[in-house]
């Protein structure tokens, strides 16, 4: 998978991101997925394509500051979105994004289907911040998070990889990360679903090859897979990216694995794609 620049450009807008005490910020190492690129390099197409981002201006209701800012355990907001030098991208990406701010929990991927108003994005941060008031016990002085972030992550051929992760923390013994995996081909200038990928009639054969790669990743967590799927059957999710090997689909906490097992990723090499997806998605 090749890389090219990838910056973190602010542009002077800040979100509303009070510090906390330490013991109050909670792990973000489990946003990233193990195909993030926590430095992106240069590469010999450095320059075709730029990728940075921008924060969410959002300021917490004065109400709020107020209560929060007395016990310091003001919510912790931070939204950005994608500033990229290619402007399709960046509409889809970021109506995304939205999206997973407006629906808080986030679950399996899901297409797009329209786009969140930036009026409800604030009303939908805005009851976030708010609940915690309402749900914390009086005197708590722990706070809630709520993060979302786009993540390039290369490209293969002519399709560029994103990710968008986000967390989301209302107290207990931990937050709820959310990974889901955008890829869109330059060539078309569309989104690509895995059922664009796949050659007509063959999604059976995939979902075989899917079930064989599930096994294969169970057999490194548990010691019988009958077993262990009795607990958390198989089942086939489209939220997936292009690798320099093969195709990696992408589970979420509780999909087909307890929470301490993270986010589950399931490795189908290209040789075994052969027929099955179209050759426009197999690397030349």
């Amino acid at each position: 998978m090749d890389t090219t620049t990838q910056t973190d450009n602010n542009k002077s807008i800040l979100t509303y991101l009070p510090l906390m005490k330490a013991s109050q910020r909670r792990p973000m190492a489990v946003l990233t997925g193990s195909l993030l690129l926590s430095v992106a390099s240069m590469s010999v197409n450095a320059g075709s394509f730029i990728s940075s981002t921008e924060y969410l201006p959002y300021q917490l209701p004065k109400d709020i500051q107020e209560m929060c800012g007395e016990q310091d355990n003001c919510p912790e907001i931070e939204v950005k979105y994608l500033d990229s030098s290619l402007n399709w991208i960046n509409e889809i990406t970021n109506a995304r994004i939205n999206d997973v701010v407006v629906n808080s929990q986030a679950s399996e991927s899901s297409p797009i289907a329209s786009k969140s108003s930036a009026a409800e994005v604030t009303a939908a941060i805005d009851s976030f911040a708010n609940s915690q008031f309402q749900d914390m016990p009086e005197g708590s002085t722990w706070a809630y998070n709520l993060m979302v972030t786009p993540n390039y992550l290369g490209h293969v051929d002519d399709f560029e990889l994103f990710e968008i992760s986000s967390y989301f923390y209302t107290g207990g013994a931990h937050g709820m990360p959310y990974s889901e995996y955008l890829t869109f081909d330059s060539s078309t200038k569309k989104q690509v679903m895995l059922d664009d990928m796949l050659v007509s009639g063959k999604k059976p054969r995939f979902e075989a090859l899917a079930y064989d790669a599930y096994k294969e990743w169970v057999k490194t967590v548990a010691d019988d897979v009958s077993d262990y799927e009795k607990g958390w059957p198989f089942t086939l999710s489209d939220n997936l990216t292009l690798t320099d090997k093969g195709i990696s689909l992408r589970y979420q906490h509780y999909s087909i694995a307890p929470y301490a097992y993270g986010m589950p990723e399931l490795n189908i090499p290209y040789s075994k794609l052969e027929g099955v997806i179209k050759p426009h998605f197999i690397p030349k």
